[in-house]
């Protein structure tokens, strides 16, 4: 998952960035609400974790500005701030989920994957196509009765393409859930990583469109066309 990061501490921003690139994400971090609306409205993300109290313009008015923009980026709220009129403003004004500092990363960790479900129409913990089983808190696949460890961006790319089953993602989309800014770009990763996930499980759990992209079939053989 490719996140937006807006926190203007930086020994807490920090510590978050490195919690989330550990879980597998792909994370871009500013500092202000300037820089969190020119990054959203630009960049390709999945979720923003978003800081109220920010120099400038503070993380509210940077929500509504994107929800009034039609923004329906996912957003999660990180801040100090505890009082009952905070969070109901945040959560009126459009945040998806409001998390109160100090947190552990553990919580964070699992409001994010609670949030991706949400997007993407999944109830349950484990993501499926109706072959294929991972499990975002073990990061372990399941396939024909067995259970397979992944690397990290084995599991970031599975993660992408069984969140929305049957739906093809180009090469750069893959790479933008994989690598955040100043993350250099492998050559022929995406390529790499389909390799080794097919020798893991079968050639089939990921079907190429040339010259389109990749998916991960649904059980019904249904496609849903490209990603947003």
């Amino acid at each position: 998952m490719r996140i937006l990061l807006v926190e203007d501490d930086h020994m807490l921003g920090a510590a978050t960035r490195e919690a989330l690139r550990d879980a597998t994400h792909a994370v871009d971090w500013v500092l202000d609400g300037a820089s969190a609306l020119a990054a959203a409205q630009g960049g390709e993300y999945e979720l923003m974790l978003l800081d109220l109290g920010l120099p400038g313009r503070d993380g509210l008015s940077v929500l509504q500005a994107l929800r009034q923009g039609g923004n329906n980026l996912p957003i999660l709220i990180l801040t100090a701030r505890d009082a009952l009129e905070d969070r109901v403003r945040g959560l009126d004004l459009g945040a998806d989920d409001y998390l109160v500092k100090p947190f552990e990363s553990a919580e964070l960790l699992a409001r994010i994957r609670a949030v991706a479900r949400r997007q993407g129409g999944q109830a349950q913990p484990v993501l499926s196509n109706g072959v294929l089983e991972l499990d975002p808190v073990t990061r372990e696949v399941r396939f024909q009765g067995q259970t397979q460890r992944l690397t990290a961006r084995e599991y970031a790319l599975l993660h992408a393409l069984l969140l929305r089953p049957g739906a093809i993602l180009s090469r750069s989309e893959l790479e933008d859930r994989i690598y955040g800014w100043n993350e250099e770009v492998e050559s022929n990763a995406v390529e790499f990583l389909i390799h080794s996930l097919r020798k893991k499980l079968a050639p089939e759990v990921i079907k190429n469109v040339r010259g389109v992209g990749w998916l991960a079939p649904r059980a019904d053989g249904a496609q849903s066309g490209s990603a947003p």
